[in-house]
Formats: structure tokens, C-alpha cells, sequence
């Protein structure tokens, strides 16, 4: 009889285990699935240009005497932040002036150079941003001469 009883708990104590370690893998595999799935997906290219803005030709001079001209698309992270960057447009060309009146020719070498101007962007207007922020500015198009 104590060895049938005992068992018996034996059993259950190690099913219950089981079930539990069963149910915390399920759990986790789940909520790994909605995280990467959820808000972190890439936007669709139709969301990107809603939540982006065209900041028109910005013609200025560069340190060394040479003078550049650049277009760029800056994008947000939804659109109520692009409706605001658009109202900001004066803001942006003047951060984009001065950074550009800081730069020279040397400064858009490379691809490295290039992503940094972005980055630099990006970062002097983030703090301006009261509904969202800036996620990526793109280069769409310059010459220097």
C-alpha cells in the first residue's frame, strides 16, 4: 500500500513537472515569435514614404570654398511625426546649413562619409521631435562643385 501511494505521488509531482517545463517552453518560443513579429517589423514601403518628408535643394558653401548641393527624404517613425517635420521644414534647412557650412568635400568621401552626414542629421534633429522621431535621413541626391 506505501509503495502503490508513493508511486502514485511520484507520478503526478513528475508529470506536473513535465507539463510546466512543457508550458514554460511554449511560453517563451510565443512571446520570442510576438516581439520579433510585432512592432520591431520593417515598415512597408507605402508606410515609408507616409511617414517621410522631401526637404527640397539646399544650395550652401562649404568651408573650402566650394559649394554643394543636396536633396534629402527624411524618415519618421509614424506619420503625425512627419506632419510635424514637415511644419519644422525652416528648422531642418537651417540645422542642414549649418552642419553642411561646417563640412568640406573631403567630408563626403566614401560611403562612410555619407552615413555619417545622416547620422549627424538625424541626431540634431531628434531632440526638435515632440511626436515621434526621426528614424533614417537619406541622401536622395548632391553635387559639389
Amino acid at each position: 500500500m506505501k509503495n502503490k501511494g508513493l508511486m502514485i505521488v511520484l507520478i503526478v509531482l513528475v508529470s506536473l513537472t513535465l507539463l510546466g517545463g512543457i508550458g514554460i517552453v511554449l511560453f517563451l518560443q510565443l512571446s520570442k515569435d510576438d516581439s520579433s513579429g510585432g512592432g520591431s517589423k520593417e515598415p512597408s514601403i507605402d508606410e515609408v514614404l507616409e511617414q517621410s518628408v522631401d526637404i527640397e535643394e539646399i544650395t550652401t558653401n562649404l568651408t573650402n570654398r566650394q559649394f554643394i548641393r543636396i536633396s534629402l527624404k527624411i524618415q519618421t517613425d509614424n506619420p503625425k511625426a512627419a506632419e510635424e517635420l514637415e511644419k519644422r521644414s525652416f528648422q531642418v534647412n537651417n540645422i542642414v546649413i549649418q552642419e553642411l557650412s561646417e563640412m568640406s568635400a573631403d567630408d563626403f568621401e566614401g560611403k562612410a562619409g555619407k552615413q555619417a552626414f545622416e547620422e549627424t542629421i538625424k541626431a540634431e534633429l531628434n531632440p526638435l521631435m515632440q511626436e515621434g522621431e526621426i528614424t533614417k535621413v537619406y541622401i536622395v541626391s548632391y553635387i559639389i562643385q
